[in-house]
């Protein structure tokens, strides 16, 4: 739907000033421009916290919440600020203070005509079980979008002249509400799963679900004695599975082509027959958990393998033991694969996975989080060379690691932006003095905290872990790891993998027997290999390594 732009109202009035972005945040010069922005009691009539996030466009192609990326070459400018207690019809104030990206403040917007959004991205807040108190946003159903979550009140786009130096305060009321998700359906094959977990409702004091899209084999319904091996796959949050279609896609669409293709290859002749499994895991910091016990996030690698998997695979006819168990996925699910193998080693039997996050921390992107003083740049006493951070495949970069942070802190102070570099704070970080992560570095300076660092290393620092502990996981774990990566990956993943394949290659008492690839000047994400080819090499990893008396014929009709 398109909203048509509308007038506004420019003029004087009292308002309620924020203050500083961040307290780290330099202090920058008030404005004689503002944006008093606003909740009407028609939308809510009781004190709201949240984080506004005003996106200020050149353009108006789409609506200006849509058009802020830092990834994008044409991103448009975002200013946030936190309200705490907001009442219906009191102003919250954004001004030259504000701290913003790409530009840092309101004062350096050129004179011009401009469309204007603001959303408010609710938060909620969580009593858990540490004894801290944290307000967060919860997500609605569309993994940690914030300028789609439903229950988000924006206004519709406005268009205004701005001059930041003539006197001006901007009036926006935030008079609509982002509306609920409509629920996927189940069909022959594709089921959808919810349900509550005990671990992580006890951690956030507050019930939370766990929810999974499971995809049933051809035969399922008859064949009602077999047993199947399962098969995750982990990544991003989705709300259904779009990769898989039993319809003829229309002229021109490629994904349906592949969805298409996929379906006759799933229920061909032939094709090993599993229970295919996709968890979501969306929680108040990220569209996913890294499906690890975590002190921020919560132990939603317990939740998922002790709670999650044993309920599927007594509904789905499962046969519940780690020799029949597999994972596959990339980048986010591509870490969070080999996490699951390594911190579970006898649950599962073989990951393969993709372009992972960053598996060795010397590699963290570009940064040495553990010998190097600065996040956003080379260690060096007198340049300031830049950390790179996104580019293409001829090494043409998409922005460098100081601007993605000081996105990421316009979208949402300590730790909440809902975005990547925050999500890895909150995983692998200790529980900071206030209740929110434990920063790895400073978020305006970039100086990085060695004993958050030391913190990191010894939990999640996956390459480190297989070091540290390979005389006990090497006998579990042979055989079992496959990784695959494009040499120019777009967020450097590759760097990683390199230093994990160092070590792989010389670990010894058991060797690894572990499976490295990479792909000649590809890109993010890069695998080598398409689904059919994650399942075939899970099928002849169980047909080598089952134990003995294991059913192996049940489920290959």
């Amino acid at each position: 739907m398109i909203i048509q732009p509308r007038a506004i109202v420019i003029g004087l009035s009292a308002v309620l000033l924020a203050g500083p972005a961040h307290p780290q945040a330099p202090r920058l010069d008030r404005s004689r421009l503002t944006f008093a922005i606003s909740i009407p009691k028609t939308k809510s009539a009781i004190p709201v916290d949240g984080r506004i996030i005003l996106v200020v466009s050149n353009n108006n192609r789409q609506e200006p919440r849509f058009q802020n990326n830092v990834y994008r070459a044409d991103t448009q400018l975002s200013f946030g600020i936190d309200v705490s207690g907001l009442r219906p019809d009191v102003d919250a104030v954004i001004d030259g203070a504000t701290f913003g990206y790409p530009l840092k403040s309101i004062n350096e917007i050129p004179a011009g005509d401009y469309w204007v959004q603001a959303v408010l991205n609710r938060y909620e807040t969580f009593h858990r079980s540490d004894g801290h108190t944290v307000k967060l946003h919860m997500d609605q159903g569309e993994g940690q979008q914030w300028n789609r979550s439903p229950g988000n009140l924006y206004n519709a786009p406005v268009r205004v002249h701005i001059d930041p130096s003539t006197r001006q305060n901007v009036r926006i009321s935030l008079d609509m509400e982002i509306p609920p998700l409509g629920q996927p359906k189940d069909t022959k094959y594709i089921k959808h799963v919810r349900m509550q977990s005990a671990a992580l409702t006890k951690f956030w004091g507050r019930p939370m679900f766990l929810g999974a899209i499971v995809l049933l084999p051809e035969g399922y319904d008859e064949h009602p004695d077999a047993r199947y091996p399962l098969m995750i796959n982990h990544g991003h949050f989705t709300s259904d599975f779009r990769d898989f279609s039993e319809t003829p896609p229309a002229s021109g669409d490629e994904r349906g082509v592949g969805a298409y293709q996929f379906y006759k290859t799933w229920t061909g002749a032939g094709f090993p027959r599993m229970l295919m499994v996709i968890v979501q895991h969306a929680n108040p910091y990220y569209d996913d958990s890294y499906a690890v016990n975590s002190e921020n996030v919560g132990p939603y690698g317990d939740a998922i393998n002790k709670e999650l998997l044993p309920f599927l695979e007594q509904k789905f006819r499962g046969i519940g033991q780690g020799w029949a168990r597999g994972l596959y996925g990339g980048s986010t699910g591509g870490w969070e694969t080999l996490a699951t193998q390594i911190f579970y080693p006898d649950d599962y039997n073989g990951a393969w996975a993709a372009c992972p996050d960053a598996v060795d921390f010397r590699e963290y992107e570009v940064i040495n989080i553990y010998d190097e003083k600065n996040a956003f740049y080379i260690n060096s006493d007198w340049k300031k060379t830049p950390h790179a951070d996104g580019r293409n495949y001829l090494d043409h970069l998409l922005s460098v690691t100081e601007e993605d942070v000081h996105w990421e802190l316009v979208l949402g102070t300590k730790g909440r932006s809902g975005d990547q570099w925050n999500i890895w704070q909150a995983v692998y970080s200790p529980v900071g003095s206030d209740g929110y992560p434990a920063p790895i570095w400073d978020p305006m300076t970039g100086v990085i905290d060695h004993k958050v660092a030391g913190h990191w290393r010894e939990h999640y620092d996956l390459r480190y872990i297989l070091e540290r502990d390979w005389a006990t996981l090497g006998p579990k774990l042979r055989g079992k790891l496959h990784l695959y990566v494009g040499d120019m990956d777009t967020w450097h993943l590759n760097n990683a993998v390199y230093l994990m394949e160092d070590f792989l290659k010389k670990a010894r008492n058991p060797s690894a027997d572990a499976v490295v690839e990479y792909g000649d000047r590809k890109e993010h994400c890069w695998s080598g290999h398409d689904t059919e080819y994650w399942f075939r090499s899970f099928e002849a990893r169980i047909l080598e390594s089952a134990p003995k008396g294991a059913d192996l014929k049940g489920w290959r009709y």
